[in-house]
Formats: C-alpha cells, structure tokens, sequence
C-alpha cells in the first residue's frame, strides 16, 4: 500500500506542469481540470500549450462542468418568509427598529402623503392654501396614512362648499332685504310727496 501511494503520488506530481498549463488554455482554476488516468504517461509528456490543445481536443484532458448551486431551496424559503413563515420571535436577531426602521417608515409616509397632495393640486382638486395648509399637516403627524388625509380634503371640501352656500344666500338675502327697503322707502316717498301736493291743493283752494 505504502509503495502504491508513493508511485501515485509521483504520478500526479509529474503532472502538475500538465494540469497548470491546462487551467491556463482553459481559462478555468486547476480543480476544474480532469485528466484522464489511463493516458497519464502520454499527458505528462505534453510539455507545451500546444501540445496541451492536442489533449483537450482529443479529450484526454477535461474541463469539469460547473457544480450546480441551485437556489430552489432559496426561494422556496423566500416565498414562505413573504406569506409570514419563519419570521418568529426565535428567528429574529435585531431590534424591531433594526429590522425596519422608523425613519424609513416615516420616510415613505410622507412621501406618499405628498405624492397625494401634489396631484390633488396639479388637477385643480385643491388650492394651494389647502395645500400649503396640509403639507404642514402631515409633517406634523396628524394623517396616520393616505385615506385619512383623503378623507380629511373631502370633509374640508365639503365644509368650504356649505360655507360659501351660506354665505351666498346670506348674500342673497341681505340684497333682497336691501331692495325691499329701498322699495319701501320709494313708496313712502311717493306717498309723502302725494300729501304734501294735496296739502298745497287745499291751502291754494282756501287762499283763493
């Protein structure tokens, strides 16, 4: 055994020029090299890169397929871990505001807050008072998310829509009350120029 493994040994090491110069004309590392034992003497007399071609295309010498790394496993985790699997208290390492912060939280907040607020005032849908009025707002944390700042805008919409309604029949009424007062008083001075004509009637009637 002892002089098997030591004539294997020289064998292989003969051959090291040969697996070298292999991986070279390859373009691969010497692992990927396979040399046929059974042709060993002729290999190691190849001492050259051409002869190396010779080899490989008379496929003495191999260049191993590359070991499969296969990501199934992987992803049949991932998918799991997305539908709330493996995600337990004993599989955490980091704090929660390690694993996601608060500041990205509040981050994508805003920004989605804002995107809202943006496009509601570039169709016209409010002014930019409004706009102003809520951007402040939501800095300062009042929408916990985009429905309610949507409910917030038609709430306020609706409130500014009922005022000016009040407001215009407010309006409305003031000018007819207006009116009719000037009518009235139209009529009254009507009336008191009729009876001071026939008050000068009588006296010129009298003096006559």
């Amino acid at each position: 055994f002892q002089h098997y493994y030591i004539t294997n040994n020289l064998r292989m090491s003969s051959l090291k020029l040969q697996k070298r110069l292999a991986a070279s004309v390859m373009k691969c590392g010497r692992k990927k090299v396979w040399l046929d034992p059974n042709e060993a003497s002729e290999i190691s007399n190849a001492n050259s890169r051409q002869n190396i071609k010779k080899l490989i295309k008379d496929g003495l010498i191999i260049k191993k397929p590359q070991t499969v790394h296969s990501r199934a496993r992987c992803r049949k985790n991932r998918e799991a871990r997305r539908m709330g699997r493996h995600t337990g208290t004993g599989k955490r390492k980091g704090t929660a505001n390690a694993r996601m912060p608060e500041k990205v939280i509040w981050m994508r907040r805003m920004r989605v807050l804002r995107r809202l607020l943006k496009k509601y005032r570039e169709d016209k849908k409010i002014d930019k008072h409004m706009y102003h009025a809520l951007y402040l707002q939501s800095k300062g944390n009042i929408f916990k998310n985009k429905r309610v700042l949507m409910e917030h805008i038609h709430k306020k919409k609706a409130e500014s829509a009922r005022l000016k309604t009040l407001q215009e029949q407010a309006e409305a009424r003031r000018n007819r009350s207006k009116a009719a007062h000037e009518r009235k008083s139209a009529r009254n001075a009507q009336k008191n120029a009729e009876m001071f004509a026939h008050i000068e009637d009588n006296v010129a009637e009298e003096e006559s």
